[in-house]
């Protein structure tokens, strides 16, 4: 069997399509599924379009949150309760055609345990949005301890085997793609054309984008961490730079420099390498207060067509 696990937040014009879609590719594949929707705390009619849906088809089950808790907690709520062989996880935009599962499923088939879609293309973002993106991988991949795909989001197929290890493991800063990555288990891709949205508006915001950012450079780069040291090195040699500049410039012309210039600079500097370092620290201390309460990510508050 195959779960497909979709978050929905505010998505109203897109489900019965995605819906539709999907359902016309299972009759090409031939294999049980089933449809698993997060409803992310949507204000529109989302939920009531799902249950439409699901009154007519057992293979549609919903899960809805009592508030937003966030792409990543959603995502999480639905592969805990997947039960498929596999699982597919994909946006409600049509911005993850279903179309691509096809070849997807083959190289599952063919035994790769994960199978990641992989853009061959950018949406029509914003071009700070855009270069930010690709400054961002490529820092995280140059820094982090494990090997992370490029140009892939959360559209993917993972063996039941992978889900396990998933399901498994507690932080509650969730970085699905880092997590995935992190297995280390098998993996291949698919490349497409990620197509731009044609209905609704993304709910990814800039600053929920800059949070999900962080959550993978934090839990899965060494950088903040050795950001302090490189800084440090920089520092330490933009001073030797100065003084020797000056010792060189008062024994060749025999100018003289008052020192307090060159230490007012100095301490400016030091005082922004300061801020920064603190800044970092207490992102890691959030994160670990954030692990040692162990509050739930996400709150079920109704589930439909699932087995008790």
């Amino acid at each position: 069997m195959l779960s497909f696990v979709i978050p929905a937040y505010n998505e109203e014009k897109n489900v019965e399509a995605i819906y539709s879609r999907i359902k016309a590719l299972m009759q090409e594949i031939k294999e049980p599924f089933e449809i698993i929707f997060i409803n992310d705390g949507s204000t529109d009619n989302t939920v009531e379009k799902l249950k439409n849906l699901a009154q007519n088809d057992n293979s549609i089950k919903i899960i809805s949150l009592t508030r937003n808790f966030g792409h990543q907690s959603a995502l999480t709520a639905g592969l805990k309760l997947a039960k498929g062989d596999a699982t597919i996880s994909m946006d409600c935009d049509l911005q993850d055609p279903p179309e691509v599962i096809h070849e997807m499923y083959q190289k599952w088939k063919e035994g790769f345990d994960i199978v990641y879609a992989r853009r061959l293309n950018y949406r029509k973002d914003h071009f700070f949005k855009k270069i930010g993106s690709k400054i961002y991988y490529r820092i995280l991949n140059k820094f982090s301890f494990v090997d992370m795909p490029r140009n892939v989001g959360d559209f993917r197929l993972i063996d039941k085997s992978v889900l396990y290890e998933i399901n498994n493991m507690p932080e509650h800063s969730r970085y699905l793609r880092g997590m995935v990555a992190w297995t280390g288990f098998s993996h291949t891709y698919v490349d497409y054309y990620r197509p731009d949205r044609v209905e609704g508006e993304s709910a990814y915001s800039l600053s929920k984008l800059a949070r999900l950012g962080m959550d993978g450079m934090f839990n899965f780069s060494v950088l903040p961490l050795r950001l302090g040291f490189y800084l440090g090195l920089i520092t330490i040699f933009f001073g030797i730079g100065l003084l020797l500049y000056q010792i060189g410039d008062v024994i060749i012309n025999g100018v003289y420099y008052h020192l307090y210039k060159w230490l007012i600079v100095v301490l400016f500097i030091f005082m922004g390498f300061m801020f920064m370092l603190m800044w970092i620290i207490g992102e890691y201390i959030w994160r670990i207060f954030n692990e040692v309460r162990s509050r739930p990510i996400y709150i079920i508050k109704e589930k439909i067509n699932f087995e008790e």
